[in-house]
């Protein structure tokens, strides 16, 4: 679901981390132990391998200690702001056969979402990742349609798709100002239109990361205090 999914997705990123959404049912949890236990994969930071954590929106990170994949890092999350629920994700998924592996991806549309970080790294990802599925698309449907015009971030491609779909960007036009200003053609307003949404959401991740960030210094506060007490003679 992170930057390994941006270059199966052909919006290439350079990452040596793995970031997985999982499911925290008692079993998939056990099957999920294994694998990090046959990746020689250990915790190196707060909070613990909690699945009432994970639900609650936080990330777990482990690194790799096996010889084959020293130093890899993975993420584990299970909930994500923004985005539907697993169930869904894994409905809408996108699967691949990579040398007799299957790979299931989130679909580009909700890795779009799951991209739209307080992070100033994630937004030309997630410009590139709406690119690539333009370019690569010779016959769309209405529902890609839908998708570039939700999420297109160049401000030129965003008025070329404004004018070849017009009815369908009227539309969306009640709900994105971005698209209003597409539909015009004015490229200075088209990308102030999108600088304002980069804002908006940017804002929105850090209000929705402050109350987690809270639980996690309490969390080392915690881990600091036991590790005090543990060391008294």
């Amino acid at each position: 679901m992170g930057g390994q999914a941006c270059v199966f997705y052909g919006a290439a990123q350079f990452s040596r981390d793995l970031d997985l959404l999982i499911v925290t049912d008692p079993g998939n949890m056990s099957l999920v132990k294994a694998a990090l236990e046959d990746l020689g994969a250990h915790r190196i930071a707060i909070p613990k391998f909690d699945p009432t954590l994970l639900d609650h929106g936080h990330a777990v990170h482990f690194r790799c200690t096996r010889e084959d994949l020293a130093g890899i890092r993975i993420d584990l999350m299970s909930n994500l702001r923004g985005v539907d629920n697993f169930e869904t994700l894994w409905k809408r998924r996108t699967v691949l056969e990579i040398e007799g592996e299957t790979v299931d991806l989130v679909s580009a549309p909700d890795l779009v979402l799951a991209k739209k970080t307080q992070r100033a790294k994630d937004w030309p990802m997630i410009e590139r990742l709406v690119e690539q599925n333009f370019f690569t698309t010779a016959d769309p449907d209405p529902a890609r349609v839908d998708f570039w015009l939700r999420e297109l971030r160049t401000p030129q491609l965003l008025i070329r798709v404004a004018a070849q779909h017009s009815t369908a960007a009227r539309e969306m036009a009640a709900i994105r100002p971005a698209v209003a200003a597409a539909i015009e053609g004015n490229l200075e307003t088209v990308a102030d239109a999108l600088y304002e949404e980069q804002r908006e959401e940017m804002r929105k991740d850090r209000v929705y990361w402050e109350p987690l960030k809270r639980e996690l210094e309490e969390f080392r506060r915690a881990a600091r205090l036991d590790n005090l007490v543990s060391n008294q003679p």
